[in-house]
């Protein structure tokens, strides 16, 4: 293997960043009033008519990824909520909402992780129409400034300043290592941004007054004349000419005319050994800086602040000032006022200072987030998880004292933003992420049955489908309600009213991170009969993931396995359908109006098979009814329901027929209007359908297009063939329909006219009335040439055109409206002009879309979706948006009339002038070539399978595509192979479910697994575990996962010291020195065990089966399942093995204990399914494990020694001394690969025959591993190991090599930087692709071919796979030319990302061996044109380099 592919597969979801700003809207797009409440039992509290006030977007970043949300608030619209026993009860918190949720307005992958964040606002004087931007700081010292541009609803950068490289070596004063990267604050007016970079310089971006600014003025700035924030100029202070050494942090406070910022620093560090005699060394200092004149006085300072202060709070305006928070005491302090807080009994004062009043609750403060309720209210989020409220009690500006309360406990938060004045979002890198709503009121006393009146009120706004589907550990907040909502009371002071505060969690985003270990395990419901790619979905991954009282288990699969509840053999199935039947006579046409449309079940099942159509009755079971209904007994091509559901349509090759219920009301006969020709040709028959209800459209074999318009007052159809079409030459590739449905159809609103856009809708009455607002239909056709016409229906004005479509452009604009070209976009024609003629030798001539869909799914804010299939397999997905641009004129003089017919005036009236498309990325590989013959549609639309909606693909790799928060969920299914046909299934025994049929003939009825979350990168079931999991095995033979888990325990400290004492380890403290006092503070201890957990069948919670607890002060460290050769028995032996390690202070040399169970052969009995065999105390830490050919290699210490297993005892065999502490241990044969804390990794080999570990080579350089492997490339044997930089080095052994030193030394291979701390590799054989099965005679090289799976701490997870040299060098040339032709977001080079990180340690550069498919996958986004002409520069072809991408997605789907 010298060549490899670095590919993430699951993209970082632990929340490092947050904020909230106007991005996308400013404060003037927002009024929302909200609906005045009925009056309550709660009047006295709640003013009913409380406004939610304007909400900013928020704004968050996960390792790379960042992402911009908008709030959307569900507004209770009249219905009374069902409530179990019916009574209304007090509104509260709810507040006329019946909920709030997080809407994805626009997501990036960046080429670098985000080290911080800031806002940068414009002031408060005119913010009218302003907007904010997001200023980003990256590794070493870079910053972005972002703003949103509105026309191609996404960010772009408006300035980018670096200071990195040998014009700013200066800055870094001689050092190359510094604790963290680069901190971005900003003015709260916004008059400049503040960044520390290199420990001690502070950058000043002075932001531009409006209209100037970094970027150039040529674009057009007039966009509904919004200004985003901009920065104009920067400059450098020194903090070390100021005499500052350590600065903590900093930040801008309120109420002055300039900008003030206020620093914390410490003069002179000290330690834990010397904080008794110096402990109070850090100092704030307040500088007013000028940017006009960069000058930066001093104002104000305050010293003798305690040696933890850690971060700095600005109080909001009257008030002003700035808050100190240390781990055990929090100051606030002002130009004129200060005062302080003791949090605990360490709090302690300088001497010489009057007494600190102390808080009456005990918290720690230490590594705490903070953010404003209110102006004088603070709301702190704790290492525990706890929320605290701190009031400031003041008069006029002076601040008199500090409140600290308890409120409720939460998710262990990494950031926390207020968003507005009604929510505040908690950010997490160790659970969920939480929406969360707050009321602030002032009260009477609350009395205790209020108190639980309120918590059951929060229960119900959520609906029980919204509580299935929150992640775990968010429910379990919300469901203790005690916990829920606790009216946090300060004490009456005689002047200020009593604040009680209130919450209700509204949403969360899913965190699977960190993830510390993982197991590749089967599914409880895999198939042992699966081959191929099909076998790959039996598999899953269990996760440790989360810390404390997040700590959870995730269980994740990439491929959905639908869970089955019947199957027949079907075989020659065409396609299925199932249609509803409203009857319109009777007393059901009552009933079945109030019922909500989504909950109607099925009536029929119609089943196309080669020659004829089954139909089956979907009552309580599927009964066939062909022979007693008036179906069409031929082959059917299509069916579905018109009339709102009071009559079905039957399209076959010639005709139709309209079913109410089992009988036929009408038939058609297609092709009789060309009776009359005299020619024998074959009549056309149907190719495609597409029904919008009261119109079906027919594209025939021969390009052309019919439709059949319903009369919905008779339920008949007439066949009308449109005129455009009529006499049209062109050929049509694809067409659909699109029904804009809802109370307010969506694309009316991009229209200019007046009439159309209000958005009244004619009611079409029917006979029975409730056939009412239908919304309108749309009909798209695309051309062979490649054109995109979105018309009218049914008058067939063209409202919406595209040129080229094919060519998958980033962006869809209206081709009648004139595109202001940038510069940009002038020199990238020039580029690809002169190489356009020789691009030509590749065009794929027969390109064309096989397959178009539109669709606009449920919800009050959503945005329809485009998609479009190539016959070579390419999917391209948009997303509507609408952008209201200033130039509003068509662009009369180069418009060429598409039917001469309609004249230009006319034409540009009623067009959707203002409708956008922007094009999606599809992480998928549903790539497949489709034959020219007419295809069996692919796209099939879901509303409602197990509360999710999207679209499924069918296909040779079908795939789900879920619709969750505007933003594309796709999740392949692969458990079946290739599936020919989809449809939905509601009824009685299958609720919300679907059918499919494979291409083997099978048809399944199944329904999605529930205990899923589906609104991830790949589906994933969380099991809380309310501790910290730590290390998990698989033991296959049993579906068992022995597991390490700590969970915190709170004891005393004498306690804590007595234990000690107890094991008598050689030294007695000094109980005498301790006084009284200190001994009854209390302790946190982690106390741990080994849990033995089962799944259940049913893949609900999982059941503890077995506990191992450990003794007190010694921790679990490694938990594995191994093989020994009893030399007794002369048999193999499975056995669980823990090494342990005691901790109990420096003063106490290390030990560590091996522990061996066997699992009990009967597997009811689970009192005692594991056994304890052997245990046995070591010196040092057993910090790893692992059986080597059946004896069992334990590294304990800096020494790892090799073990026989006589059935009783461990006899040592050999042993090797290692540096300083192994951390991990991996074996192939006797090859033994070794992981030292400091000192890179070692390569040792094992002999039978003089029973010696011997070094074959090491690495000579420092490293401080985190994981280890080996992997496997047919003959090739490499070493991977990942490091605390974020870096994965690739080694191999070559002693014949002279630079080896005669293979002592491991030589690299290939270094990446993967930009996140990679904590375990899994070592899983790769799946033949196409291109190997063609090769797989010649070499069997391919076939014994092993790819690594990583898993890391933020959450995501990705792969390492082996290349060829001849794919290498193809997708490395391509990587190269990628760099400048993809514009990149902030704009980050890929290349440096991607580079070693030595952090200022001696690293020789390595080769330069791995492709990043990060970068490559940018390669389908681009358009046709661009992709052929890059891959002709690069001397291959566009199909090839999809193929060897496509070969490497498919080669490493091992879930």
């Amino acid at each position: 293997m010298s060549y490899a592919a670095f590919k993430m597969m699951h993209w970082a979801t632990g929340i490092e960043n947050c904020a909230a700003g106007f991005i996308t809207h400013s404060l003037v797009d927002f009024a929302a009033q909200m609906p005045p409440i009925q009056a309550d039992d709660l009047e006295s509290e709640w003013s009913p008519m409380r406004r939610i006030g304007p909400i900013p977007n928020l704004v968050v970043t996960a390792g790379n990824v960042l992402e911009i949300y908008l709030v959307r608030i569900q507004e209770d619209d009249g219905r009374p909520a069902a409530r179990p026993g019916g009574e209304q009860r007090g509104v509260g918190i709810t507040d006329g909402l019946s909920g709030a949720r997080l809407e994805l307005v626009c997501h990036y992958r960046l080429h670098g992780n985000v080290e911080s964040m800031a806002i940068l606002s414009l002031g408060v004087d005119d913010r009218s129409k302003r907007r904010d931007s997001i200023v980003l700081a990256f590794q070493d010292a870079k910053l972005t400034v972002l703003e949103y541009d509105d026309s191609t609803h996404g960010l772009r950068a408006s300035s980018m300043h670096c200071f990195e490289g040998p014009d700013w070596h200066f800055l870094k004063r001689g050092r190359e290592r510094f604790a963290r990267g680069p901190l971005v604050k900003a003015d709260p007016l916004g008059r400049c941004c503040g960044a520390l970079i290199y420990g001690l310089q502070m950058i000043i971006l002075k932001s531009a007054q409006a209209g100037q600014g970094l970027v150039g003025d040529d674009e057009p700035a007039s966009s509904g004349s919004t200004f985003p924030a901009r920065i104009e100029s920067s400059y450098v202070i020194n903090l070390h000419d100021l005499d500052m050494k350590h600065v903590k942090d900093f930040t801008f406070v309120h109420g002055y005319i300039e900008p003030v910022m206020v620093i914390l620093h410490e003069r002179e560090p000290t330690w834990a050994g010397r904080i008794s005699w110096k402990h109070h060394t850090c100092t704030i200092s307040a500088l007013s800086i000028s940017t006009t004149l960069k000058q930066h006085p001093m104002i104000w300072s305050a010293v003798n602040l305690p040696h933890d202060a850690y971060k700095l709070l600005a109080v909001p305006s009257p008030i002003g000032g700035v808050l100190v928070i240390c781990a055990n005491t929090i100051h606030y302090h002002s130009q004129s006022a200060s005062c302080s807080l003791g949090l605990n009994n360490f709090a302690n004062q300088p001497e010489n200072s009057s007494e600190m009043p102390k808080s009456n609750i005990n918290v720690e403060l230490d590594a705490a987030n903070a953010t404003w309720l209110s102006h004088d209210v603070a709301m702190f989020s704790s290492k525990t998880g706890e929320l605290l409220l701190l009031t400031l009690v003041y008069d006029g500006r002076v601040v008199q004292r500090l409140d600290l309360m308890k409120s409720k406990a939460s998710v262990l938060t990494s950031g926390i933003t207020a968003i507005g004045s009604s929510f505040f979002f908690l950010g997490s890198r160790l659970g969920d992420s939480l929406l969360v709503q707050y009321g602030c009121g002032t009260s009477t006393p609350t009395t205790a049955n209020m108190k639980d009146e309120v918590a059951d009120i929060e229960v119900d706004g959520l609906s029980a489908k919204r509580l299935r589907r929150m992640s775990s550990d968010a429910l379990q907040e919300v469901v203790s309600g005690e916990e829920l909502s606790l009216y946090s009371t300060a004490p009456n002071s005689s002047e200020s009213a009593q604040k009680s505060f209130s919450f209700a969690v509204r949403d969360s985003l899913v965190n699977i991170g960190p993830l510390k270990d993982f197991s590749y395990s089967l599914r409880i419901n895999a198939d042992p009969n699966a081959t191929g790619i099909a076998k790959q979905s039996n598999y899953e991954l269990v996760c440790c993931s989360g810390h404390g009282k997040n700590g959870a288990l995730c269980v994740l699969q990439q491929s959905v396995r639908p869970e089955l509840i019947t199957e027949v053999e079907l075989p020659g199935c065409k396609g299925i359908w199932t249609v509803y039947h409203k009857s319109s006579r009777g007393h059901t046409a009552d009933s079945s109006k109030t019922m909500p449309e989504d909950d109607e079940y099925h009536a029929y099942l119609i089943i196309s098979l080669e020659a004829r159509t089954m139909v089956l009755e979907t009552a309580d079971d599927l009964g066939e009814v062909t022979e007693t209904v008036d179906y069409y007994k031929g082959s059917t091509i299509s069916a579905g329901n018109l009339f709102g559901r009071r009559r079905v349509v039957q399209i076959f090759a010639h005709g139709a027929r309209i079913l109410d219920g089992s009988y036929m009301t009408q038939e058609l006969n297609f092709g009789g209007h060309n009776s009359d020709s005299t020619t024998n040709s074959e009549v056309s028959a149907v190719a495609s359908v597409s029904i919008a209800d009261p119109y079906v459209l027919l594209k025939m074999t021969d390009g052309s297009i019919q439709l059949l318009v319903g009369d919905p007052s008779a339920c008949t159809v007439s066949v009308n063939v449109p005129p455009i079409f009529a006499n049209s030459t062109k050929l049509i590739s694809a067409c659909t329909l699109y029904h804009d449905k809802g109370p307010e159809p969506w694309l009316r609103k991009t229209s200019t006219d007046a009439w159309l856009s209000t958005g009244i809708a004619e009611p079409i009455d029917g006979s029975d009335g409730s056939y009412h607002d239908q919304g309108d239909v749309y009909c798209l056709v695309c051309y062979e040439n490649g054109r995109l016409d979105i018309f009218d229906v049914p008058t067939f004005k063209c409202v919406f055109s595209v040129e080229n479509f094919i060519s998958g452009k980033t962006h869809l604009v209206d081709a009648y409206i004139p595109e202001p070209t940038t510069s940009t976009q002038v020199n990238k024609e020039k580029m690809f002009e002169g190489a356009k003629v020789q691009a030509k030798k590749e065009t794929p001539e027969n390109m064309k879309i096989v397959e178009l869909a539109m669709q606009r799914w449920f919800g009050q804010y959503s945005r329809p979706f485009l998609f479009a299939i190539l016959n070579d397999g390419t999917m391209l997905c948009y997303h509507a948006y609408i952008y209201e641009g200033p130039e509003n004129a068509p662009k009369v003089e180069d418009v060429v009339s598409p039917h001469n017919g309609m004249d230009i005036s006319n034409m540009s009236s009623s067009r959707l002038r203002n409708l956008r498309f922007i094009r999606v990325a599809l992480d998928i590989t549903a790539r497949e070539e489709s034959p020219d013959s007419v295809t069996q549609p692919r796209i099939m639309v879901f509303k409602n399978v197990g509360g999710y909606q999207g679209l499924f693909l069918t296909g040779s790799r079908p795939a789900w595509f879920m619709v969750c928060r505007e933003r594309l969920r796709i999740h392949p299914q692969l458990c079946d192979g290739s599936i020919v046909a989809f449809t939905v299934l509601h009824n009685v025994n299958c609720n919300h479910g679907l059918i499919y049929v494979t291409s083997q003939g099978y048809l399944k009825i199944c329904q999605l697994p529930s205990v899923f979350n589906y609104d991830s990168y790949w589906p994933v079931q969380k099991v809380p575990l309310r501790g910290t999991p730590h290390q998990v095995t698989y033991f296959a033979e049993k579906n068992l996962y022995p597991l390490i888990i700590s969970v915190p325990v709170v004891k005393p400290l004498n306690q804590v010291l007595s234990s000690l004492a107890d094991q008598d380890i050689g030294h007695q403290t000094d109980r005498e020195s301790i006084n009284s006092d200190d001994l009854q503070k209390f302790y946190s201890v982690d106390e741990f065990e080994v849990r033995i957990l089962e799944p259940e069948k049913s893949g609900g919670c999982w059941e503890t089966r077995a506990t191992i607890p450990m003794q007190t002060s010694e921790n679990a460290l490694t938990v594995r399942v191994i093989t020994l050769f009893n030399t007794t028995t002369r048999e193999n032996e499975s056995l669980l093995a823990i090494g342990t390690a005691y901790v109990q202070g420096e003063d106490v040399a290390a030990r560590g204990r091996v522990l061996l169970y066997s699992f009990s052969k009967n597997s009811e009995n689970s009192q005692n399914l594991v056994l304890e065999v052997y245990s046995k105390e070591l010196k040092g830490a057993v910090s790893a494990l692992a059986s080597l050919q059946g004896h069992l290699l334990i590294a304990s210490g800096p020494k790892i020694t090799l073990h026989k297993w006589t059935g009783s005892e461990l006899n040592g065999v050999a042993f090797y001394d290692a540096p300083l502490h192994v951390v991990s241990l991996n074996i192939v044969k006797n090859f033994i690969l070794l992981g030292d804390i400091h000192k890179s990794i070692y390569f040792l080999n094992w002999k039978e025959q003089g029973a010696q570990l011997s070094l074959l080579a090491k690495d000579f350089g420092t490293l401080d591993c985190y994981a280890t492997e080996f992997l496997i490339d047919g003959s090739t044997l490499s070493l991977v190991v990942s490091d605390d930089q974020k870096n994965i080095q690739i080694f191999y052994y070559a002693p014949k090599m002279l630079e080896s030193w005669k293979g002592q030394k491991l030589l690299c291979r290939a270094e990446f930087h993967a930009g996140a701390h990679v904590t375990k590799f899994l070592r899983l054989q790769m799946l033949p692709t196409s291109a190997d099965r063609t090769t797989a005679a010649t070499g069997s090289d391919k076939t014994n071919r092993f790819a690594l799976l990583f898993s890391t701490l933020d959450g995501s997870i990705g792969c390492i796979a082996p290349l060829d040299e001849l794919t290498f060098r193809r997708l490395q040339t391509l990587q190269r030319k990628l760099v400048d032709a993809v514009p990149h977001v902030c704009g980050l080079n890929p290349r440096s990302f991607r580079q070693f990180r030595a952090n200022g340690k001696a690293h020789r550069p390595g080769p330069d061996n791995m492709v990043d498919c990060e970068l490559l996958s940018h390669y389908e986004m681009l358009p046709l044109d661009e992709q052929l002409e890059i891959a002709h520069q690069i001397g291959t072809t566009r199909s090839q380099i999809l193929s060897n991408l496509n070969d490497l997605s498919l080669g490493t789907s091992f879930l």
